[in-house]
């Protein structure tokens, strides 16, 4: 078994699409198809519905998902452990996987005007709150980069952890302009607006029970009138839900930052028109106050600290 494989599994779950993973993994498509069968054949079970379109992971593969993510993370891990002292230095960071595309290139830029030039790695998203969170408490991260809303706290010790706010997000349904129900289509726009009165179930993409995302809609959709809903493909990854639902698979409820352009151009539209139905998010920066010592930890949260008060436009970032 190769390391590799294990990232082209993470890679496709994450993309629900063949062609997309394997330009990431800058391979091409047979090539990558034959790594998933190997690792398949490795593993014993099937991990992949090839029956699908988009691919979707089978029951074996939703169970092996966080075990291939974990084994990166301590693969990585060790190596880093090992290297001579030369070699080290990066300012490791857990984060989630949209912000590492959405805000945190454009943050670093900006933190970096105000501290010495320092390297940076990330520790890759693991799906659920606890997963994430134990990368900042065990110790293998010096910082962690999250969403936070009030109706999902965090299980942290106060006086060992401590966190900045310094962006904002919101989390809005959208779809295609064209959703696809059975056989046939209809318009997404204001879609929700209606949905007490429909007479089928809406698709849905959901992030599941135990990512951050997950938790937070649950807690929307407790307080609001229900609409009817079916689940047609889960991820914990929003980039991965937001492929899917450009092709009309469904609602689902994206960061504004990750969808802004889309958004624009018309290939995206609100479900809705009720801000009751959007969730208004935090952007912060947690640390361990056991961290004192590392001079580069203690700079880049004072400058994270001067930057805070400065607002997070969505769609200027995008």
């Amino acid at each position: 078994m190769e390391i590799k494989w294990l990232e082209d599994f993470v890679t496709l779950a994450e993309t629900s699409s063949f062609s997309r993973a394997a330009e990431i993994r800058n391979v091409t498509q047979p090539a990558f198809s034959r790594r998933i069968k190997q690792l398949e054949t490795w593993v014993g079970a099937p991990l992949i519905s090839r029956a699908t379109m988009p691919a979707e992971l089978t029951p074996a593969g939703r169970n092996f998902l966080l075990t291939a993510q974990d084994a990166i993370r301590m693969f990585y891990a060790v190596r880093e452990s090992l290297r001579p002292p030369t070699e080290q230095g990066l300012v490791r960071f857990a984060a989630l996987h949209t912000l590492t595309i959405t805000f945190f290139p454009t943050w670093l830029q900006e933190l970096q005007c105000d501290t010495p030039r320092f390297g940076t790695s990330f520790i890759a998203d693991r799906g659920g709150i606890e997963a994430n969170l134990a990368a900042l408490t065990d110790g293998e991260a010096d910082f962690f980069l999250t969403y936070a809303h009030k109706e999902v706290p965090f299980h942290l010790e106060r006086d060992k952890f401590a966190f900045l706010t310094i962006g904002s997000d919101r989390l809005i349904p959208v779809a295609a302009p064209r959703l696809r129900l059975d056989a046939s289509t209809r318009p997404a726009a204001g879609i929700l607006d209606e949905a007490g009165t429909a007479t089928r179930a809406l698709p849905y993409l959901d992030y599941g029970f135990s990512s951050f995302f997950g938790v937070a809609l649950g807690r929307l959709f407790s307080k609001r009138v229900p609409f009817r809903r079916q689940t047609v493909h889960e991820n914990s990854i929003s980039a991965g839900l937001k492929e899917l639902a450009l092709t009309g698979a469904g609602i689902c409820w994206l960061p504004e930052s990750l969808v802004a352009k889309e958004i624009a151009s018309g290939a995206l539209v609100a479900c809705s028109s009720d801000p009751a139905w959007t969730l208004d998010l935090e952007i912060r920066l947690y640390r361990s106050l056991e961290k004192t010592s590392d001079t580069m930890v203690e700079a880049i949260w004072k400058s994270s600290g001067a930057l805070r008060s400065r607002p997070v436009d969505p769609v200027e970032k995008a």
